[in-house]
């Protein structure tokens, strides 16, 4: 790492370990605690505060970030975890409701944070063990929102905000959300619209290999985002035997943009200066549907089964406009995706002894891509209607549907109060069968298996070891041509690959967190190296007359990393209204690259993250406030591709907050985000005559943009 890297990582973290020394120092067994494994905050734990939401009363507990977003195998680079995974999985969700987790992946428990009311919560378990009474295994911690249970109770909680962006717009947004309980008979209700304004401004330069300058452009975006979300959540406790569950999420989400681009080419003589416009529609929608039906037997086994079926639809153009005596377009293309996925899954759990249990089960997922694309361009050749009356110069079909079958067996074994064992055994067999413009079918088969040890080598101190088999799932969209992921004036598609295999890996973790006493904050750290098989990145699929690249194998390789994630409150110097956070994350790892045939850094993988940041509670004054920062290390953010090397980093993110419960009982909250403009930036190297390894220089990109500061308000309340 350079110095400089070094130096900004030491200041971050280095008030965080101080604190961490003192603590220790005073340190005892935690206060609230039921056992070693599970730290339990009561609703009386957050009377000192005015707080209307679930998500408001875990911003007030130390440490909670390790929980909501993961860490180890579940949230470290490589990870194949989370909702992009098709299927369910057996990890992924960090949040459960009563214990259990919400049959949806994009409509699941950290998405109904903000719209629990605090009144309805009988406690928050932070659960640091495992067990076969979880619904999710495997997870480094759980966050347990346990409900109060009455005959009857409802609540409303309403969000009004604005958004004040830096060129004036100004735009509104609601959200409404109702739940309760009626007998048996429990419900979560929301609908919610968050407009989203962007106009982001742009710079590039261009240079030749003998350093004179070939052009630079300057660029404006703007992205006027619409979304609107509906989702509900029902369930019935038909005995005290059984329950079910029913979930339902619809999303709207039209991005229309709007772009600008004035190009000036010093190459010509005289200098050329021209201006392009372009119009994009961004059309998509989804929706979600899940349920689960769960059964206790009399001996204390479980049965459940489920099922999710869910749609998303994406139809994306894009149409180039040289704004001159003639106006005339020079570049039409249209993307249609359509993803969908059906979700089978059942599962039997019994207990061997008063210390093991078993579960087994499988889980059948159908997933099906529908994908075409259409680019036309400026030509005298024959024009066609499809191609926005420009001439054909690309398109591609294809159907790619996968059917996977996932067996799994999980065996829990309580060794004594302090130590557990869980070992998984799954077996995964797929088919995936391509139509369209290439025709044809394989199969696949894999054992991954996974083995995660706990030790309470006190009640605050705790150590995790974790070995994994993983096997990565294939993106679709690598079967297909498909457009950059991110935009590229000069390239408008990818080839697919039909003989795309799965990426696979060996990854083996070893967490230690220390809990300090009397609530004052925690140490999390976590060490991981992964032994990479069949890495996916850029391959040359050139024909004869056209250079073009593809994801595709290259071989193997290797990363390794670690992170630091630390929270303290500070009552050791009688301010426990003030809480400071920090992470530090650095990651290494390598492949052979499959041009220059040398060692290189992993695509865009970077040399590490930090956030550090801090909430001040007055809770006599009903006032909080705060700033958090966070950032990535500069330096080997880079994507290789056939004919270009590309080089990304970017400024800090900054948000500061300011709360105040006033009127009526309701919150105000101020925010300003990125008052600094935040400057994303790119340095994209250029060959020509070939690949990178056989082609050569033939300019390098300077660019950069910012979006500008935003500030918010958000009113909320109950009743």
């Amino acid at each position: 790492m350079p110095l400089c890297s070094q130096k900004k990582a030491l200041v971050i973290l280095l008030p965080s370990y101080l604190l961490g020394i003192f603590n220790f120092a005073m340190g005892q067994e935690p206060s609230i605690s039921d056992d070693d494994a599970t730290v339990v905050y009561q609703a009386s734990y957050f009377a000192q505060y005015q707080l209307l939401s679930v998500s408001d009363m875990l911003d007030r507990i130390p440490g909670i970030n390790v929980a909501r977003q993961g860490s180890g195998n579940q949230g470290g680079p490589g990870s194949s975890q989370g909702s992009s995974r098709r299927g369910l999985g057996l990890g992924g969700d960090q949040v459960l409701i009563n214990g259990r987790r919400i049959t949806g992946k994009e409509n699941e428990g950290n998405s109904q944070l903000s719209r629990i009311p605090a009144n309805q919560v009988e406690r928050i378990e932070i659960i640091r063990g495992t067990s076969g009474e979880l619904d999710v295994r495997g997870a480094t911690q759980l966050i347990n929102i346990v409900l109060l249970e009455a005959e009857s109770r409802s609540s409303i909680a309403y969000e009004i905000n604005a958004d004040h962006l830096h060129d004036g717009e100004i735009k509104p947004g609601a959200k409404l959300s109702l739940s309760g309980q009626n007998g048996d008979l429990d419900y979560l209700i929301s609908g919610e619209t968050e407009p989203r304004w962007e106009n982001r401004k742009g710079f590039e330069s261009s240079f030749l290999p003998n350093g004179l300058p070939n052009d630079t452009v300057f660029r404006r975006t703007i992205t006027d985002r619409q979304p609107v979300t509906f989702s509900s959540n029902v369930g019935y406790q038909f005995s005290s035997s059984d329950v079910a569950h029913l979930n339902f999420q619809y999303n709207q989400n039209d991005a229309p943009e709007k772009l600008d681009r004035v190009i000036t080419d010093y190459l010509s003589s005289p200098t050329n200066i021209k201006s392009q416009f372009e119009d994009i529609s961004n059309e998509s929608d989804f929706w979600e549907l899940g349920g689960d039906y769960e059964h206790t037997f009399r001996s204390g086994n479980r049965w459940r089964g489920l099922f999710i079926i869910n749609r998303n639809k994406d139809d994306r153009t894009r149409e180039r406009f040289n704004l001159d005596e003639n106006n005339l377009k020079d570049i039409f293309l249209n993307t249609f995706n359509q993803y969908e996925e059906e979700i089978f899954r059942t599962s039997y759990s019994l207990n061997l002894t008063q210390n093991q249990d078993l579960e087994f089960g499988i889980e059948r997922a159908k997933t099906t891509l529908e994908s075409y694309l259409r680019l036309g361009l400026l030509s005298e050749d024959s024009k066609s209607s499809e191609y926005g009356g420009l001439t054909p110069a690309n398109s591609s079909n294809a159907v790619v549907q996968e059917v996977r079958y996932e067996g799994f067996v999980i065996h829990n074994w309580q060794f004594n109060d302090r130590m557990s064992l869980e070992s998984t055994l799954i077996y995964e067999e797929s088919t995936i069968a391509q139509s369209g413009d290439i025709s044809k079918e394989r199969d696949f088969s894999f054992i991954r298996p996974k083995v995660d040890y706990r030790f309470d080598i006190t009640p605050s101190l705790q150590l995790r070891a974790t070995i994994e088999k993983d096997v990565a799932q294939l993106s679709f969209n690598d079967f297909t041509a498909n457009i950059p992921p991110i935009g590229d004036d000069d390239q408008n598609t990818f080839a697919g690959n039909p003989d795309i295999r799965q990426e696979q890996s060996w990854r083996y973790d070893l967490n230690l967190e220390y809990r300090f006493d009397e609530d004052n904050g925690v140490i999390n750290t976590n060490v991981y190296y992964q032994d990479l098989e069949d890495l996916i990145d850029r391959i040359d699929v050139s024909t004869s007359t056209r250079l073009q690249s593809a994801n595709g194998n290259i071989g193997d390789g290797k990363r390794h990393g670690g992170s630091v994630d630390s929270s303290y409150r500070l009552s050791s110097f009688n301010l426990p209204q003030l809480l400071l956070t920090a992470r530090l994350e650095l990651v290494n790892g390598s492949a052979t690259d499959p041009f220059l045939n040398i060692e290189r850094p992993l695509q865009r993988q970077g040399k590490g993250s930090y956030r550090y940041g801090f909430r001040y509670d007055m809770g006599s004054r009903n006032i909080s406030y705060g700033v958090n920062f966070s950032g990535t290390f500069d330096g080997d953010q880079l994507v290789y591709d056939i004919d270009k090397i590309e080089d990304y980093y970017m400024e800090d993110f900054i948000m500061a907050f300011l709360e105040i419960q006033g009127w009526g009982g309701l919150i105000y909250r101020f925010e300003a985000t990125n008052p600094h403009e935040q400057y994303r930036c790119r340095v994209r190297t250029r060959y020509s005559g070939g690949t990178i390894a056989t082609g050569s220089l033939s300019e390098i990109e300077d660019s950069c943009s910012h979006a500008g500061e935003k500030y918010a308000i958000k009113i909320r309340g109950t009743f």
